[in-house]
Parts: structure tokens; C-alpha cells; sequence
């Protein structure tokens, strides 16, 4: 045979061989970054994503919470964002107003792997910015009370009452059991989330027009500090920073006081911190509110999944917030992290339902509600909390001290003044419920 000829026969059997190979096309890659504790044990659950998906594979990055709103920050001014993220529920409105994540209503309009209806009121609320969905919750947490149930037994209360008269009897009852140089509840005057807890419980909007100047001296937030500062006036709480108050564990089992709002990571932190002579002498109760139960509301707290609009892979990165969104992953993701599920279908497991603390966080959930969602929200907060301090501190006015607070925050807010004046955020879409 002549050399060309067998060097076309040569080609035709190994084109022959490799049309008889089937061909497998490079697995699509899904970068997905978290933080803290989350960011590690995610790593478990992807893994089972990608045997039940063998066409993808999801690169975790994990990094410290200190450090990530930076990195985020940075890889959208750099153009390198992931394609899923795990967002606090305050960050959602910067990270929508900078354009930088995706609406998320079409996804979940046609999904049949989760709904709105799945989550509590409160904590899917977060996520809905002018009008749009931009995250899915993944996990929650808000605010309780905690309590020495001992000390509150010998002031002659069997449970925490469920409004602000009652509560405020019951700290009374606790400071005359006590005796002198103890308290009924440590308040710290740099932490800011209280104060908020109890503008949200006495209706204050924080924020009017829109989101665009403060409401900080009107009579609902105003109701809320006479309360607040009411308890450092009566001697119910001290007067003093937290940082003052090296080991509150240790001070909470000494007695210094008895009450403390903080949210689920404490509990094991009690358990953990508290000598064993504590067993069976402390537990958490829903918040009181001003006027009965219902309006004991606290902050829907917790963290959410967004996809990044330059995600070259949203329908696989959808699938995969559904995938970390079924009530079996949410259960899988409770028990090694501890972080409470978003996920209301998750709450009926027995792991959940014959835990009495994870009860009354469920009860404190079903009261949860949004803070204001705007981007400039935490400065605002911080600025809340530098208020608070001046007041209990340093015996600044009220009226004064409120009153500029809310120029404060006016100028912090000139930029969604001008943006809604200018037609560039639609006031309709503030509008909608």
C-alpha cells in the first residue's frame, strides 16, 4: 500500500476510535463564598451536591466575618465576585443598591423546592429591597431574654411577663431580693441592638419619607428611650459599658444581674461558661413589649444566599441555594454548626420541637421584623448606640440628644434624598407592601 494511502487509513481508524469514546464535557465550577463557622462546615453539605450533581462542582471559600463585607466589597469593584454568597441580612440592601447581586423573584416564582411561605415573615422580609427579592435565608437568629429563673422564683414570678409594666415589676422584685449593688438587667451602652429592639417594639418607623431622614425624636422611638433610660434611673441596670463588665458569664452566676437580651449563640455559651451549680437555673424567655406579647417583637437577624449578577452560571447557582435550602440540609447545617434553620418545614423535626429553647426562639421568630433597608443602616445603628451611651453616661438631654441624631442621620441619607428625588430609585416600589 502506498504511504499516503496507509497514512489515510491510519486517520480513518483513529477517527473510527474516537467517535466510538463517549465525550464528557469539563464539570461547570461554582464558586460559593462564606464566613466564619459557616464557611467550614459547608464544605460537608456541597459535597453531597455535587454526587447528586456530577456536571458541577462548588469551589468553597471561607473567610472571617472581620474581613469579608471588605472582600466583597473589593471583588465587585474588581469584577471577581463568586457566584453564591452567604450575606448578613443587613448587607443585602448595600450589596442590591451597588447593582452587585441579582433579583431573585423569577427563581423563586418558579421553583418547586422552596416558597416564601417557607420562611418566617420577618426574616424573608430582609431580603426584599424596593419591591425585589435578592436573597434566600439560610439560616436565623434574633434576640431574647435571658434569666436566672432562681432569682426571678424568689421575687415571687414563676415567668418572664409578657409586657413592659410587668417586666419592669418583675426587675423591681428582683433588685429588692437581691440587695444592694446588684441589678435586675445589664444593658451595655455599646451594643446597639437592644435600643433598636425596643424602638422596633414601641412602632418606631426609625426611618421616614422613604428611608431618607430619621425618626429618632418623634413619640414612638421617644417612648421607647423613656423606658429604656427608665431602668438606669430606677438603679435596674448599670450604668456602664460592656467592656466594663469583664466575664458576664461569671457575672450573670454571681448575680450581679439577672437578665440579658442576646441572641442563640449564647446558649451554648452559658452552657458552656456557667459552673455546673447553674443547671436548671437560667433559661430564655420570648421579649416583653409595650403592650402584651404580641408586640414583643425583636430583630430578624441571621444570614441569606445571594447570587452576584456577573455569576456566569445563575441557573446552577440557583440550584444550589435550593439544594442548601431543603429542610434536610437546614437540619444537616443545625447540627454542625448549631445555627438555627430558616426553613419553617425544618422546625417540625423532633431535634427542634423537644428542644425548649429552640421553642421560644421559634416564638421570638414569629416575631421578628426587618430594620430599616438602606445601606447606610449599620452607620446609622452606630450612631444610635453613641446616642444611647451620651444619655446614660454622660446624662446628655433626650430632646437635644435625639434631635441630633436625626440631623445626623439626615445627612447620612442626602444621597437617597437626591436618588429618589431624581427618579433613580422608582418611589413606587418603596411603596409596595
Amino acid at each position: 500500500m502506498p504511504t499516503a494511502a496507509r497514512l489515510a487509513w491510519f486517520a480513518l481508524l483513529a477517527l473510527a476510535a474516537g467517535c466510538g469514546r463517549p465525550h464528557t464535557a469539563a464539570p461547570i465550577t461554582l464558586r460559593l463564598w462564606a464566613m466564619g463557622r459557616e464557611g467550614e462546615v459547608v464544605e460537608t453539605l456541597v459535597r453531597d451536591f455535587e454526587r447528586e450533581n456530577p456536571a458541577l462542582r462548588v469551589q468553597v471559600q471561607q473567610m472571617p466575618w472581620t474581613a469579608a463585607h471588605e472582600k466583597l466589597i473589593t471583588a465587585e469593584v474588581g469584577g471577581s465576585t463568586p457566584d453564591v454568597a452567604q450575606l448578613g441580612n443587613t448587607w443585602v440592601p448595600e450589596f442590591a443598591t451597588l447593582r452587585a447581586i441579582q433579583p431573585l423573584d423569577r427563581y423563586v416564582a418558579a421553583s418547586h423546592a422552596l416558597a416564601e411561605s417557607s420562611y418566617f415573615r420577618g426574616i424573608w422580609d430582609t431580603n426584599v429591597v424596593e419591591g425585589r427579592t435578592y436573597g434566600v435565608p439560610w439560616y436565623v437568629d434574633t434576640r431574647v431574654l435571658f434569666y436566672r429563673t432562681d432569682v426571678l422564683a424568689r421575687a415571687g414570678y414563676d415567668s418572664i411577663p409578657g409586657n413592659w409594666a410587668g417586666w419592669q415589676a418583675a426587675m423591681e422584685a428582683v433588685r429588692r431580693v437581691q440587695g444592694p449593688g446588684h441589678f435586675a438587667l445589664f444593658l451595655p451602652t455599646n451594643e446597639y441592638t437592644p435600643w433598636i429592639v425596643f424602638g422596633l417594639q414601641a412602632h418606631s418607623p426609625m426611618l421616614l419619607d422613604h428611608g431618607t431622614r430619621g425618626a429618632f425624636n418623634q413619640p414612638e422611638f421617644r417612648r421607647a428611650m423613656d423606658f429604656a433610660l427608665g431602668l438606669f434611673h430606677r438603679g435596674l441596670a448599670p450604668a456602664v459599658q460592656g467592656a466594663q463588665i469583664a466575664n458576664r458569664y461569671q457575672e450573670f452566676e454571681r448575680g450581679l444581674f439577672s437578665m440579658y437580651i442576646s441572641g442563640p449563640w449564647d446558649v451554648g455559651e452559658f452552657s458552656r461558661r456557667l459552673s455546673p451549680a447553674m443547671d436548671g437555673r437560667w433559661f430564655i424567655a420570648a421579649l416583653p413589649g409595650p403592650d402584651g406579647p404580641a408586640s414583643g417583637v425583636s430583630t430578624a437577624g441571621g444570614s441569606s444566599l445571594v447570587i452576584f449578577r456577573r455569576s456566569r452560571h445563575p441557573q446552577e447557582a440557583w440550584k444550589l441555594i435550593e439544594f442548601l435550602s431543603r429542610p434536610e440540609q437546614q437540619l444537616r447545617f443545625h447540627q454542625l454548626c448549631g445555627n438555627l434553620p430558616a426553613r419553617i418545614e425544618a422546625w417540625r423535626d423532633t431535634a427542634l420541637t423537644h428542644d425548649r429553647f429552640a421553642r421560644v426562639f421559634e416564638t421570638q421568630l414569629r416575631r421578628a421584623v426587618p430594620t430599616p433597608k438602606v445601606p447606610e443602616w449599620e452607620s446609622i445603628a452606630l450612631r444610635i448606640q453613641d446616642s444611647a451611651e451620651a444619655m446614660v453616661l454622660a446624662h446628655a438631654n433626650p430632646d437635644s440628644t435625639l434631635a441630633a441624631l436625626d440631623r445626623d442621620v439626615a445627612r447620612d441619607l442626602e444621597k437617597r434624598r437626591w436618588l429618589i428625588d431624581h427618579g433613580r430609585i422608582p418611589v413606587q416600589a418603596l411603596e409596595r407592601p
